[in-house]
């Protein structure tokens, strides 16, 4: 069976928290969950790698970003456009 796109991200951030998925709640913020700035990084690349996508991601200042980091929901919401996006 296939995974979800939300299956696949929530799995990365999981492992950058060092969580199990489940445990990883969708209003979370990366802070929430005690992903650092290089732990968020690394997601990044690993979203990346798994979806054969680029990130428009500003490492140095993530507020000025077009990839919303907010919580998880936005980050799968900003993952699943990206994804449409190359299919199209």
């Amino acid at each position: 069976m296939t995974k979800t796109v939300a299956e696949q991200v929530i799995a990365i951030i999981a492992e950058q928290a060092l969580m199990e998925p489940g445990d990883v709640s969708p209003d979370a913020t990366l802070d929430d969950l005690g992903v650092d700035s290089l732990g968020l990084v690394e997601a990044v690349f690993a979203i990346e790698e798994t979806f054969d996508i680029s990130v428009p991601f500003n490492a140095n200042d993530p507020a000025q970003s077009e990839f919303d980091i907010s919580n998880v929901r936005a980050m799968i919401a900003a993952v699943e456009k990206l994804v449409a996006e190359k299919g199209t």
